[in-house]
């Protein structure tokens, strides 16, 4: 299936984050890809027309405090990249052929707990965390640079009850689909925020899970951003013929 970039601008307040909407023109899923902190969209771009060509519009923006708002970066609050990412999910279920009732949200450490966070405030269908960030509420309004490093590394080497946690409290009450991959060699992000999320989702409609051997929290080695990306697209396909075999079947009842 052939398909396209159109760059876009998604206004958020009186500014405007850069994105690019990459799919075919007709009523299809959509997904929305977020990156983490010190990342950008240019990053996902070839992820994005790997999924795109299984039949879906993809959405790939830069979070406020990247790239074009650089400047931003030791202002920006979770609050704000919040507000971005809102903005950028009513972009992309406003296209008009973009199906509102199959989404999927596709976040990577500080992207992928905003996109858990997401799901409580928007309606997801699927929702996939790669090595997804935790950080506690109670600093929910500190610049993101101005976290303390120690306080973060002990909170994440911690169990966390889902009740008190933002995102985990999203996960817990979330319904959908969920992929969740752990990078084996992560300095970030280590097993212990994992398991809390793989916990949290418990209520989930399906939990996949998969650890990537040798994988290091960045991807960085040879090969483990293509082998991500292979991952991805295998559980969103079948994701993707899951759900059209279900409309199928639920079209064909109607018939009856």
């Amino acid at each position: 299936m052939a398909t396209r970039d159109n760059p876009i601008d998604i206004p958020v307040g009186d500014q405007q984050i850069a994105g690019t909407l990459v799919g075919p023109d007709r009523m299809v899923p959509g997904v929305m890809l977020v990156h983490g902190w010190d990342g950008g969209q240019q990053q996902y771009i070839n992820r994005a027309h790997a999924i795109a060509a299984l039949g879906c519009i993809c959405l790939t923006f830069d979070l406020r405090g990247h790239v074009r708002h650089e400047v931003m970066r030791s202002t920006v609050t979770r609050e704000d990249n919040l507000r971005d990412v809102l903005a950028a999910y009513d972009v992309l279920v406003g296209h008009p052929a973009v199906d509102p009732t199959a989404i999927a949200i596709v976040g990577s450490s500080y992207g992928g707990y905003l996109a858990a966070i997401l799901t409580s405030l928007r309606p997801v269908r699927w929702l996939s965390l790669r090595v997804p960030a935790l950080y506690r509420d109670e600093d929910w309004l500190v610049p993101k640079t101005s976290l303390v490093r120690s306080d973060l590394v002990a909170y994440r080497n911690s169990v966390v009850d889902p009740a008190t946690n933002r995102a985990l409290r999203a996960c817990a009450a979330f319904r959908g689909d969920v992929l969740l991959v752990e990078s084996e060699h992560d300095s970030m992000v280590p097993h212990q925020v994992i398991e809390n999320y793989r916990v949290a989702c418990a209520q989930a409609r399906s939990l996949t899970y998969r650890l990537m051997a040798g994988a290091d929290h960045g991807l960085s080695e040879q090969g483990m951003d293509e082998a991500y990306t292979r991952l991805l697209v295998h559980w969103m396909t079948e994701m993707v013929q899951d759900a059209r075999a279900a409309d199928q079947a639920a079209a064909a009842a109607k018939r009856r």
